[in-house]
């Protein structure tokens, strides 16, 4: 039985509101940094105002990809466009492997050169530019996080994420501009390699989940065994022979296989299947589809 469409512009309205309140405030912190790191002679702050031009970037691939995943069905995809949120969400894993890999190889050429103890002595505007930058990418940090989960949408997670390592990336800026205004400019490049690992992982970490979602990872345990519960709750149903669960972009198709009295009429067994239906896509919210199968119970030993 196929679930009717639940309005989703609701969830759209939500997604495009933080990412565009977030697109506005990079837009302002990129010009900040870009000018902060030329007065305050920091080439670590214009490399973090760089860096924030990517989450500009990434902004409009979630608007792009919450777009596609919106849309209804049709000819061309009957199963729905919620796999474009995963594409998005790829796609901004690979800006962060790559603003990893910009951070990181950056700081090894200045380890390897030892061309660090000759940077200019940064301004205390670059200082005031990264401490700001760090409070501004986390307050978006967690407004984007708690949108994202809100509406389940991990292409927004992502882009959360992304702010994350913008912050990671500016407290190595921090430290990196502290320690040369204190004679110790080494500790520069040693930061910017460690935040540029910490943004790998969470590189990883999108990848992953959103690769899972592209080829048909099953639910978590826990989800499954709450599907479990509530089918079995369900009157006439004696038993759970199959079920299988598959991820679907940030939705959930549901296939299972239920015992029921193999004396039932047809329609009975119609009226079970309905319940169980009408059941699992009324406790679980993100299933989108839900095909059920009905089987005779074997006969009991007090029947033979």
């Amino acid at each position: 039985m196929e679930k009717s469409e639940n309005p989703t512009l609701e969830n759209e309205k939500i997604a495009m509101r933080a990412t565009f309140n977030t697109l506005l405030a990079n837009v302002v912190l990129t010009v900040f940094k870009m000018i902060a790191g030329v007065l305050g002679n920091s080439t670590a702050m214009i490399a973090d105002a760089v860096h924030s031009l990517s989450d500009v970037l990434s902004a409009f691939v979630v608007i792009v990809g919450v777009k596609l995943s919106n849309r209804k069905p049709d000819k061309g995809h009957p199963y729905g466009h919620e796999r474009f949120e995963c594409v998005a969400a790829i796609l901004l894993a690979a800006l962060l492997l790559f603003t990893s890999a910009g951070i990181g190889w950056s700081g090894m050429q200045k380890i390897i050169a030892g061309d660090y103890g000759t940077i200019a002595t940064p301004g205390i505007i670059a200082l005031i530019a990264a401490i700001v930058t760090i409070v501004a990418k986390e307050a978006m940090y967690w407004y984007t996080f708690r949108a994202a989960k809100k509406i389940n949408s991990g292409a927004l997670m992502a882009n959360a994420w992304h702010h994350r390592s913008d912050a990671l990336s500016s407290v190595g800026s921090f430290i990196g501009i502290l320690c040369a205004r204190l004679g110790v400019p080494i500790l520069d490049p040693i930061a910017a390699i460690v935040i540029s690992l910490l943004i790998l992982k969470v590189a990883f970490d999108i990848f992953r989940d959103a690769i899972g979602k592209m080829t048909d990872k099953s639910c978590d345990e826990e989800t499954e065994a709450a599907l479990r519960s509530v089918i079995l709750a369900q009157e006439s149903v004696l038993g759970i022979d199959v079920l299988k669960t598959r991820l679907f972009g940030n939705r959930i198709y549901v296939d299972v296989e239920i015992s029921v009295d193999g004396s039932d009429t047809l329609e009975e067994a119609h009226n079970i299947s309905h319940n169980v239906h009408d059941a699992i896509e009324t406790e679980f919210s993100d299933v989108k589809h839900c095909a059920i199968h009905i089987n005779p119970a074997p006969p009991q030993k007090d029947d033979l």
